[in-house]
């Protein structure tokens, strides 16, 4: 069963949240993080990106960008931006994006769950993104992102959680992005105990959405911590790392789309006609969208088609190829054109669906791209199903939205 744990956070004052709260690093790059900043000091990239306030010459994965977080954070306590709670809370996260709601709650999961497979995983980590996370842990001293996690719903949480948020939050603004994110703390001792038998009780397994370089990088210094420390307890705070859980009813995974340089030297009418050995293939009136698994759009030389996938092109009973962009990737990008790991090859590139259809009509009608394709989102039961198998779903096919803002709530390792 789930180990979780309420935590001292550390959190910006109410008057400053809305400064404070920045986009997660990983969906922001350096150069797009320094133009950001401009005219906000305390957006929380000074921290997730910290490189954003050294030279540009300065490599992102040197020990000073790790030292400039690790300042920053006190500067932030010292100002009276940020400042830490005096005893352990949980708290109660709440996005509405589009008129969907979702109640998270922020809480600390457990590094011996993390190497016991009680939090489950559904993707490599790559060693670059895991170190730079693992020195920025150990030198800035915080989890300054939370980890993205859901779990099957249970309805004595949904109960508790729907009667907590009846109450005033403590944080409650609305980002450029049009988001909304509202906070409750939950600081009443017998709240804080059922939430935490709850899921000590009721839930067998936590699923990591998004987030498994923090949660690895996590492991890993709180393993070294507990390894090096002979007086070890088990409570310290490095046994327990930064996480939001949602319920799995709640969460939404929107669709990640496929771009290809080439057509592997086919012409229009020769790829066609391969893809018809494989797919139902016709002229579609307009942007194809998929709106149910199995369909598949193709845009090309300004047209867009619908493709169906035949039988035989899946088996229905695996877990991981019966998704579609592992269908889309076995029938066409390997066996047709030739991209054998979408992981390593530069001839295919990924587009989140946030962006819409049209960018990807703008990255062919360009001449950058010579097809695109958009695929049906993954369901939150096939992400579950991949992870209780023990496998790694297909690369880039899991969008989640909205994103989690970094500064809400940080936790300390100390």
């Amino acid at each position: 069963m789930a180990i979780i744990k309420p935590f001292k956070g550390l959190r910006p004052t109410k008057e400053k949240v809305q400064e404070v709260a920045s986009r997660p690093y990983d969906v922001i790059n350096t150069t797009e993080a320094r133009v950001e900043v401009e005219g906000k000091p305390h957006s929380f990239l000074h921290v997730v990106r910290s490189e954003v306030d050294l030279s540009e010459d300065v490599d992102i994965h040197s020990p000073q960008v790790y030292e400039k977080a690790r300042d920053n954070v006190k500067k932030f306590v010292d100002d009276g931006v940020l400042f830490q709670d005096e005893k352990n809370h949980y708290y109660l996260y709440r996005q509405i994006m589009n008129g969907h709601s979702q109640v998270g709650l922020i809480c600390c999961a457990s590094i011996e769950d993390y190497e016991n497979d009680i939090i489950k995983k559904h993707e490599f980590t790559r060693p670059v993104k895991e170190n730079d996370r693992i020195n920025h842990v150990k030198i800035s001293g915080i989890h300054a992102g939370p980890v993205f996690s859901t779990y099957p719903e249970v309805a004595s949480m949904d109960a508790l959680v729907a009667r907590l948020t009846q109450g005033a939050p403590e944080y409650d603004f609305t980002m450029e992005d049009d988001v909304q994110h509202t906070v409750w703390l939950v600081d009443n001792d017998a709240d804080i105990n059922e939430i935490t038998r709850i899921f000590n009780e009721e839930v067998p397994y936590t699923y990591i959405a998004d987030g498994h370089h923090r949660a690895a990088s996590a492991f890993k210094v709180g393993k070294e911590r507990r390894d090096n420390n002979p007086n070890h307890t088990g409570d310290e705070e490095y046994n327990f790392f930064l996480t939001v859980y949602f319920p799995a009813n709640q969460l939404d995974i929107i669709d990640y789309n496929r771009v290809v340089c080439d057509l592997n030297g086919l012409s229009e009418d020769e790829f066609l006609n391969m893809l018809s050995k494989k797919f139902e293939v016709s002229e579609a009136n307009g942007q194809f969208k998929p709106a149910q698994a199995l369909d598949f759009g193709l845009y090309m030389n300004k047209k867009w088609y619908k493709l169906t996938a035949h039988e035989g092109t899946f088996d229905p009973n695996d877990p991981v190829n019966s998704i579609d962009a592992a269908i889309l990737q076995n029938n066409v990008l390997t066996e047709i054109l030739d991209i054998d790991d979408p992981r390593t090859n530069d001839r295919v590139q990924f587009v989140g669906g946030i962006r819409g259809m049209g960018e990807l009509e703008k990255r062919v009608n360009s001449g950058e791209m010579a097809a695109a394709f958009s695929v049906y989102p993954v369901s939150i039961q096939q992400l579950i199903d991949v992870a209780n198998s023990g496998n790694v779903m297909p690369p880039k096919c899991t969008w989640f939205e909205p994103k989690l803002r970094s500064g809400i709530v940080s936790h300390y390792l100390d």
